[in-house]
């Protein structure tokens, strides 16, 4: 039996952030969703198969395993939806050859090497197509991600049920100051070995665990509710680190977070609040940069996805950030902002638009080319450098496909703010 992992039509209502990873490599939690999806399974053989032009970069990220090969569809196998968010789920790679879709998605598919023969397709998608044809489905009632604001929303429940298989509840394995309190059930915290909490650090788990990984740093008069995953490497300075907060690896956090996803590499080091937001990697947020994650009047959140306004039927929804993209000081983010990749925010009267597509400068309140792709590059390595992490070769190509995908969404929103 051999499990396969897929994107289905769905990444494209999560763009930005799968515009440089497939939509099983989004976090939620401590992990991300095809991590939660091996642990369900254990040491079985995987493929994974997305869409086209990630394919050169994935074969480098997830190797020695296979990518896009038609050719593991030779055997029994198990096929998993990437958007599925595999919290309390029992499932076995053995049982009746079945399909189960949600919302007309496929969830699953159990199929014997029997049928999988039987089905002549030259791309995986037609092979789905032709799974339903062939198989009898069933529809069941689960959690697949849809939206971006679905990871925020779950993020707390995820990092409890994170906690559960990850942590040694009570454990302080690193270092734990005299001087800092667990103000509730020690049990809820575990502390990794070269963790650091240095002094005057409140740890409050009462209302959900709090997970801190290797290496991380807590510097003082910082308070950490639960539930929280701190990853490793990261810091925390001084911040007040509220409910339902996922960080780093690699990630430097400051000032007031809130029910917010930090997936890696990314910084908030200054004051300013960010709330009900997903962060993707390598973004780095200025001095005082603030984000509303609820309207005056308390009504729905509307967000823009594929260029129109979508009500995400929450009251609260912050920003939605992608990769490499970086504000200025000062910066606000109107209440269901999406920010595309390798974007530079600069301060502006009044907050920003609440979409801004990427690979665009924003300053004086207009949308700008800025000074191509290569500047952009090249930026985007130094930031990287400062991490000692290089980008690479098929990176680099991705980010040239990236910039011819969005270049007339981009052309649009210039030649209308220039309108203005």
């Amino acid at each position: 039996m051999r499990l396969c992992i897929f994107e289905d039509e769905g990444f494209e209502l999560l763009y930005p952030l799968t515009y440089l990873r497939p939509v099983f490599n989004l976090k939620c939690g401590q992990t991300t969703l095809a991590e939660k999806i091996l642990r369900n399974f254990g040491s079985v053989k995987t493929a994974y198969f997305v869409r086209d032009y990630l394919e050169p970069l994935m074969k480098e990220k997830l190797s020695p395993a296979k990518v896009n090969d038609m050719n593991v569809l030779k055997d029994d196998v198990l096929l998993a939806n990437g958007r599925w968010l595999f919290i309390d789920v029992k499932l076995t790679l053995d049982g009746p050859e079945e399909v189960a879709t949600c919302k007309n998605s496929i969830v699953f598919a159990r199929l014997k090497k029997k049928t999988v023969d039987s089905i002549s397709a030259a791309t995986f998608r037609e092979f789905l197509d032709e799974v339903k044809k062939k198989v009898k489905t069933r529809e069941i009632s689960v959690d697949l991600i849809s939206y971006p604001w679905d990871l925020v929303h779950h993020n707390p429940a995820a990092i409890e049920n994170d906690f559960k298989h990850t942590a040694k509840p009570g454990a302080i394995e690193g270092e734990f100051s005299e001087q800092s309190v667990i103000y509730g059930d020690k049990h809820k915290v575990f502390i990794a070995k070269n963790a650091e909490v240095q002094p005057f650090v409140t740890l409050d788990p009462r209302e959900g665990s709090i997970f801190i990984d290797e290496g991380a740093v807590v510097f003082p008069y910082s308070r950490i509710q639960g539930p929280c995953c701190i990853g490793k490497n990261s810091e925390i300075h001084g911040a007040k680190v509220r409910f339902g907060m996922s960080i780093g690896p690699v990630c430097r956090v400051g000032g007031e977070v809130e029910e917010s996803i930090i997936h890696g590499y990314s910084n908030k080091y200054h004051d300013g609040f960010l709330g009900h937001s997903y962060v993707c990697e390598w973004v780095n947020l200025g001095a005082l940069t603030t984000n509303s994650d609820l309207k005056n009047d308390y009504s729905n959140v509307e967000v823009c996805m594929k260029g129109e306004m979508t009500d995400t039927g929450l009251t609260k929804v912050g920003s939605f950030i992608g990769d490499h993209t970086k504000t200025s000081i000062g910066t606000f983010l109107n209440t269901g902002t999406v920010a595309g990749i390798m974007c530079n925010l600069v301060t502006s009267s009044g907050v920003m638009p609440k979409f801004i597509p990427s690979f665009t400068w924003f300053l004086h309140n207009r949308f700008f080319k800025g000074y191509g792709l290569e500047y952009m590059v090249q930026t985007a390595k130094k930031a990287m450098s400062r991490r000692k992490v290089e980008m690479s070769a098929e990176e680099e190509k991705l980010m040239a496909v990236l910039y011819k995908l969005t270049k007339e969404e981009r052309t649009y929103w210039i030649k209308k703010s220039a309108e203005q």
